[in-house]
């Protein structure tokens, strides 16, 4: 018997899974408010050079930029130049100078407020020279989702999954007052550095504890239910920031939901899996009889006691050991495959997600409308990933998805850059792909991992997605080189993920969580004699049905 023969004993998936899984999902889904705030609060509005502080000013402000700002090639003023002395003779029509001295926006610049009537742009003036620190702001943010991917990994696996996850929830709802709060860009990207550390605390966290307390058949839709969370979030986003426009205030609308998450999750239960693994088996036995009750199986959690518990997960933790490190991702060679595969995998799909997803502003049109339809577009290929989990496979869906997804990247280098709207809806169309094996990924790697060091693996493959995060914008700016490189890249690297799904991963469809590393060669070894059993029957068929032909020849 198996600890998911447990579950279903105490009511399978009953009212206990659903209220826990929808207290977990929902801090996940505001999650993707702030991978992706800066869309909003780093906006770059229109902008040109302040008027020079040595020239009497006219009434006339139109006049006088048209006199000390010069033209682009698409009839806009130069952002980062202007004229060193006003030249009025270009308030004549059908009249041009050349030769005109320039020189930078030594008084700063004057902002269009029209959309955002602040942003850190406007703010701490990242234009020009200081146009990178925008996209520094944002790379320093995944760095710390990176260094968080590791450091909570590694701590739930000591620690439990509970612990880290509240302390997530406070250091973000901290840290985002605190980037709201304080006038230093400095500062600014401190904050923003810790709260990337809690994006990957609270997703691994709530996955793990998601998947834990879910019996086997509910497993799928609480990993899809994920992902929508996430695509709702960004849809929450989109509105958000439409009706709180000054960034400060937006930073702290997203963050303070947090400091609420962080109350409530004091009485969530830790997972009575790991509790079990490290021989907590009487505080095991206790969330056991509250799942019971809470289940309407009040009378099964009476008669739950550390015996009858120790009956069903005897066999699958009796060689477990609760000491680990990360080389026991790559001792044994089934975990060892997994483990190599999965750094493929979640580093693809993320330089490419996130190469899509990131800088709104490019497509042209309303960044809000843009967001939205960015989230919109996950609905239903995230429905199609579910279908397709339920009734196929996590292999053939993660694998279909990211080649899917890389051959739709790859097929807009061939669309004229006139049709802007086919080549953004079919950027949208790679991005849904994208995000529907992203979830998919989280699911099939806590299936495929042990619980033993379930945290630990998808700590270590999510450090490798936060790689991606980090190599995206250096992919992206190798279209400096060549127009082309940018989607060759992300989309190559999709399909050949997908490809390495298919021919180095086992479907873990309807099939329970393994427990221990142990457990898990055991059931590598009975598929390759399953396999074995099945080519050489084949082979069996096939000479029998040649016999005959050889007789009559």
């Amino acid at each position: 018997m198996a600890f998911t023969d447990l579950l279903d004993a105490l009511g399978g998936v009953g009212r206990f899974q659903l209220i826990y899984t929808a207290l977990l999902l929902l801090p996940c889904g505001l999650l993707a408010c702030h991978t992706f705030l800066q869309n909003f609060t780093a906006a770059m509005p229109p902008h040109h050079c302040h008027r020079p502080t040595n020239h009497t000013a006219t009434n006339d402000s139109v006049a006088w930029l048209r006199a000390t700002v010069p033209l682009d090639q698409h009839g806009v003023p130069e952002p980062c130049q202007r004229f060193t002395e006003p030249q009025w003779a270009l308030l004549s029509p059908n009249t041009s100078v050349r030769g005109v001295a320039m020189e930078p926006c030594r008084e700063g610049w004057v902002y269009d407020r029209s959309i955002f009537p602040s942003t850190i742009v406007m703010e701490w003036d990242l234009v020009c020279e200081a146009r990178t620190l925008r996209d520094l702001a944002q790379s320093i943010y995944m760095a710390g989702v990176l260094l968080g991917a590791a450091v909570f990994g590694s701590l739930a696996d000591r620690l439990g999954r509970k612990a880290p996850l509240v302390w997530s929830y406070l250091q973000l709802a901290v840290s985002g007052a605190a980037a709201a709060y304080f006038n230093s860009f400095s500062a600014y990207c401190v904050f923003r550095f810790l709260m990337g550390m809690t994006f990957s605390g609270i997703i691994l966290n709530s996955l793990s504890l998601v998947v834990e307390w879910m019996p086997t058949r509910g497993r799928t839709i609480a990993g899809i239910l994920l992902g929508f969370s996430f695509t709702m979030g960004q849809l929450v986003l989109a509105g958000v920031a439409y009706l709180i426009r000054p960034w400060r205030w937006l930073q702290l609308a997203v963050s303070a939901p947090f400091l609420m998450f962080f109350l409530y999750s004091w009485w969530l239960p830790e997972s009575s899996r790991w509790l079990l693994l490290h021989g907590k088996s009487q505080q095991a036995v206790r969330n056991l009889r509250l799942v019971a009750v809470m289940n309407g199986r009040k009378e099964e959690g009476e008669r739950l006691t550390m015996e009858v518990v120790r009956s069903y997960i005897q066999s699958e933790f009796a060689s477990v050991r609760t000491s680990n490190s990360i080389l026991d991702l790559f001792r044994s060679p089934a975990v060892r495959k997994v483990t190599c595969c999965l750094m493929v995998v979640w580093f693809s799909n993320s330089v490419a997600y996130y190469g899509l997803a990131m800088d709104l502003q490019k497509f042209g049109l309303s960044v809000y409308l843009v967001q939205a339809l960015f989230g919109v577009i996950d609905i239903p290929a995230m429905l199609a990933a579910t279908a397709t989990m339920i009734y196929v496979g996590r292999r053939a869906t993660v694998a279909s998805f990211l080649i899917l997804a890389g051959l739709m990247v790859i097929a807009n280098m061939f669309v004229p850059e006139d049709l802007q709207a086919l080549r953004t809806a079919q950027a949208a169309l790679g991005k849904g792909c994208l995000a529907s094996s992203f979830i998919c990924v989280y699911l099939f790697t806590g299936e495929l991992y042990p619980t033993e060091i379930r945290q630990m693996g998808m700590g270590f493959a999510s450090v490798h997605a936060r790689l991606g995060g980090l190599a995206a914008p250096l992919v992206t700016t190798l279209g400096e080189l060549s127009p082309v490189l940018p989607s060759v890249g992300f989309g190559a690297t999709s399909v050949l993920a997908g490809l390495a799904v298919l021919c180095f991963l086992t479907e873990t469809r309807n099939l329970p969580l393994v427990e221990t590393i142990a457990a898990l060669e055991r059931r590598v070894k009975e598929d390759l004699s399953k396999d074995a059993s099945r080519k050489s029957e084949e082979i069996s068929l096939q000479q029998l049905g040649a016999s005959p032909l050889k007789e009559t020849i």
